[in-house]
């Protein structure tokens, strides 16, 4: 059973959008076990040039979901979230199916679907090793940015654990840090 919590910033959750987002998010239920409880957060944001922001986090024991997608129009923004997540979703259930039968198990976490065309498979095409230096995160940016890379990962000279650093699409940064 799928729940909603659905904010809104700067732009009022009406019962129009409200509807919308649970008929259009609902339709990814199809794809779960019955017994599969979860929430789906919805985040609406307006920004002041009137574009929309629609971010979906689902948090499932086996998987998180995660979309966002902007767009002119928030209608437009809500099915394409939607269209991304079922990618996500066929995906890992393709990866999931490719498994179990490999290993002979039976119990999937997934309804079978009529359209199984996902064709990406996911191939380590290069193994990196790598020597984790200890540094602050802020060298760390900056040898990323030196490399040219997305993202680094490094030893945090305070905490002597393994950190990343990534660039966001915003283009600022983030860190994550290993528990």
């Amino acid at each position: 059973m799928l729940k909603f919590n659905i904010r809104g910033e700067n732009v009022e959750v009406t019962d129009a959008i409200w509807d919308y987002v649970v008929k259009r998010i609902s339709k990814l239920q199809k794809f779960f076990e019955d017994s599969v409880e979860a929430t789906a957060h919805v985040n609406l944001k307006v920004y002041p040039n009137r574009t929309y922001k629609v971010e979906v986090t689902i948090p499932l024991p086996y998987l998180t979901l995660r979309a966002e997608e902007t767009s002119n129009d928030m209608y437009g923004s809500v099915d394409l979230v939607t269209d991304k997540l079922e990618r996500q979703i066929r995906k890992y259930k393709t990866k999931v199916n490719r498994k179990s039968r490999e290993k002979g198990l039976k119990n999937l976490e997934f309804v079978p679907s009529d359209d199984d065309s996902v064709s990406d498979e996911l191939k380590i095409v290069r193994t990196k090793q790598v020597s984790l230096k200890p540094m602050d995160p802020e060298e760390a940016v900056l040898q990323m940015d030196m490399l040219g890379h997305d993202f680094f990962v490094f030893q945090d000279a305070e905490t002597n654990g393994t950190s990343i650093v990534y660039r966001r699409r915003d283009g600022r940064y983030g860190l994550i840090e290993a528990e």
